[in-house]
């Protein structure tokens, strides 16, 4: 049988680290394997190819990528020696940034594909089963790589990744994205656009634009101009977007969140620290001050709006005053939800390299506080939901019979009684009760179908 005509029988199986970019990629990677008939597998035993799509941002992610690589090699054997075969992809940052290593480390890999050639991967395929070689497919392409995917999405469901940009020209120190997603790039807002249209098409009813700087994407309008085009598309309800930088968070972007309905109130805006010594070592481009006159234009714009944000604790040179800084930074803006790590060091970034470097067991109790004040501050948050209606999109059916799971304009799980027909609608509900992680609540009678 010929390549053109691949048996529909091929299995693949994807495992993705890391940021929703890579859950975005692993969509798109599956779309552009589809053609040469493989379908996807939950189990990676059975799979014909297996796509590692990796995350560099943290040293343990890298680890648990070569831990899972020792793993896969053992299955690779068994299939081998039962007559099958087993092809071993290393896709996303980790491939950009250790390829050769990679490679050196564990020759059960056969390709290594970067996060901008992904779209590559039929053709090194086809060429590794003809035992061609090409294994390392890792240059900066991005513009090839989106002309060559379309616009055209196998997504199921209502809600749905959208890449809009990708890269980072901020280099802060501590961040390996400069290197293994190259500089800032921005997809053109017709693909953009068409893509969407695709998706909502499908059924689904709210995407989240993404980028590793995401309100740095520089078409014509900015990004708030892009929401003001997304809003316009019939069936689109909902729009959010990540990972935002305090630096591009420019002021017809906080106006569309005063203007569009659409544009969900909750922004995603890393600080990393409440030190302006710490943000000028880590090359943020901001300062504490800075950030909170900016989350007060914001909040004057949009009142209801919710803020999560991203800390590093122990980076080089933090000192207890820092880290207090940080704290207080927290208890000033008071977070829906916050995510909060242990400083890593990465290779070949400016940060590896400085003085300071903060002992474990501090940055282990330091993490514990900060910690303790997010929880609390998120769990204040959620019983605040206690007694409102919340408009809620409802995804998918509960864990129990006749429950349903959607999530809330502040990206809060929320549950409920209620039939199966309203999955993909949105419709109000009273919230009840609030536990630290999720609503539930009671459909209200104007929301059931007649």
């Amino acid at each position: 049988m010929s390549d053109a005509s691949p048996p529909a029988s091929r299995r693949l199986y994807i495992r993705t680290y890391g940021c929703q970019m890579n859950v975005y990629d692993s969509e798109r990677m599956a779309d552009v394997l589809a053609p040469l008939g493989y379908a996807m597998t939950e189990r990676p035993e059975e799979a014909d190819l297996v796509v590692l799509n990796t995350c560099h941002i943290r040293e343990k992610a890298t680890e648990k990528v070569y831990s899972e690589l020792g793993q896969l090699k053992a299955l690779k054997t068994e299939r081998a020696a039962a007559g099958l075969g087993m092809t071993i992809a290393v896709a996303g940052c980790v491939a950009q940034a250790e390829g050769e290593e990679i490679l050196r480390r564990q020759p059960a890999v056969d390709l290594v594909v970067g996060p901008q050639a992904y779209h590559q991967l039929p053709e090194l395929i086809a060429r590794t089963h003809r035992a061609r070689g090409e294994r390392l497919a890792a240059d900066f392409a991005p513009e090839a790589k989106f002309d060559a995917l379309g616009a055209g999405r196998s997504t199921t469901g209502v809600t749905a990744f959208l890449t809009v940009q990708e890269g980072c020209d901020k280099f802060c120190t501590f961040c390996v994205v400069p290197y293994t997603r190259g500089g800032e790039w921005s997809r053109p807002a017709e693909a953009i656009l068409a893509e969407a249209r695709s998706l909502a098409a499908r059924g689904v009813r709210e995407v989240t634009l993404l980028g590793q700087n995401v309100n740095a994407w520089s078409g014509e309008g900015g990004l708030g101009g892009l929401a003001r085009q997304l809003a316009r598309i019939e069936g689109l309800d909902r729009i959010r977007y990540t990972t935002s930088h305090p630096r591009d968070m420019d002021d017809d972007l906080i106006a569309a969140h005063a203007e569009l309905p659409q544009l969900m109130p909750y922004l995603h805006l890393p600080v990393q620290s409440g030190s302006d010594r710490i943000l000028k070592a880590m090359n943020r481009g901001h300062t504490a001050e800075s950030y909170l006159r900016l989350v007060e234009k914001i909040r004057a714009a949009r009142p209801d709006i919710a803020l999560s944000s991203d800390f590093i604790v122990g980076f080089p040179g933090e000192r207890e005053s820092d880290f207090e800084a940080t704290l207080a930074l927290v208890r000033e803006v008071g977070y829906a939800s916050a995510f909060t790590f242990k400083y890593s060091r990465r290779p070949g970034t400016p940060a590896a390299a400085q003085p300071g470097q903060v002992d474990e067991a501090v940055k282990d109790e330091r993490l514990a506080r900060l910690n303790a004040l997010v929880e609390a501050q998120q769990k204040a948050f959620n019983a605040a939901q206690e007694g409102r209606v919340l408009p809620v999109l409802f995804e998918k059916p509960g864990r129990h019979p006749g429950q349903l799971s959607g999530r809330s304009p502040y990206l809060q799980a929320v549950h409920c009684d209620g039939p199966a027909e309203l999955i993909g609608r949105i419709a109000p509900v009273r919230i009840d009760a609030a536990a630290r992680m999720s609503l539930s609540g009671t459909l209200l009678a104007e929301a059931l179908p007649a």
